[in-house]
């Protein structure tokens, strides 16, 4: 196609460059030749400090400020540093409420394009990452990457005192601490103690009350990553745990576990008052209500 052609096509607003996977169209063969790295898990350029890929050059530069940690661009709202002038842009719209990405089919309103993009997979209904053991296709990502670790079973640092096992040192450090009742993170408001500091952070926004996890699809705003994980499931109908058992689905590690207990004679839980055991938390206190009950009358 000649220059001319290309040019027009561009200004008509004409998509020629079709994606035989998943039928996204393009304006640009090499906009083609990027999407198409979704699909195939490309990632040619390699950061030389730590070995991670990426599938564009861009990509990669931004990633580079992880280990420089420059950052020299400031916000004159709340002074927060910044490392690109387009982060600043986007901090920006929380202060002035500005939402320029609008939705052409539900007309709702995006701070950042992203979030748009995110969102218009609700009306199109597409899912480009595929799972490479499965093949289970995801709307998001982030999604899939949740789904691949039910399939990566490696885990070789394994509790000496409940054999529960870990993929990272680390993870086993912070689960010993349940075991030895180490707590060295105090909150300094109320002085609880923590046996992580993720959980100590997580515990101070109770306190100022700040939401900074915010979900792309919907706008709720959540004070912890992890629970931003767990909202997500709500869109994607995700259910990454299944019981081997009878095979149902949970959203949760912790139903799975909670479910596990119909199948096995396990109950943890003991009422201090007359000793009887129960499979559930939540059976034992409605127990106990009856005892205080006993008690009052």
């Amino acid at each position: 196609m000649s220059r001319q052609g290309m040019q027009d096509r561009t200004q008509s607003g004409d998509k020629p460059f079709r994606c035989e996977v998943c039928d996204k169209m393009f304006r640009h063969y090499c906009d083609l030749k990027i999407h198409m790295r979704i699909h195939t898990g490309e990632k040619p350029f390699k950061c030389e400090v730590c070995d991670k890929r990426f599938t564009q050059h861009s990509n990669k530069k931004r990633h580079m400020i992880i280990h420089t940690g420059e950052k020299t661009v400031k916000c004159e709202v709340c002074e927060k540093m910044f490392s690109r002038r387009g982060d600043l842009e986007r901090h920006m719209r929380l202060h002035t409420g500005e939402k320029p990405f609008k939705c052409d089919v539900c007309d709702k309103q995006f701070t950042d394009h992203s979030h748009l993009k995110t969102h218009m997979v609700i009306h199109t209904g597409e899912k480009p990452f595929k799972c490479k053991v499965c093949e289970k296709m995801f709307s998001l990502n982030h999604t899939l990457k949740g789904h691949m670790m039910t399939h990566n079973v490696d885990k070789p640092f394994k509790c000496v005192i409940c054999t529960k096992a870990f993929k990272l040192n680390n993870s086993l450090k912070r689960h010993s601490r349940i075991h030895t009742a180490d707590q060295p993170y105090k909150c300094k408001i109320c002085h609880k103690m923590f046996n992580e500091y993720g959980f100590l952070i997580s515990h101070m926004r109770m306190h100022t009350g700040e939401a900074t996890f915010k979900c792309e699809i919907c706008d709720k705003m959540l004070t912890q990553k992890f629970s931003l994980k767990m909202h997500m499931r709500i869109h994607t109908g995700e259910k990454p745990f299944k019981c081997e058992l009878c095979e149902k689905m949970f959203f949760e590690k912790s139903n799975l576990k909670k479910h596990m207990r119909i199948h096995s004679v396990e109950k943890p839980f003991k009422c201090n008052v007359c000793n009887k055991m129960f499979s559930h938390k939540y059976s034992m206190k409605k127990h106990i209500f009856m005892h205080n009950k006993d008690n009052t009358e």
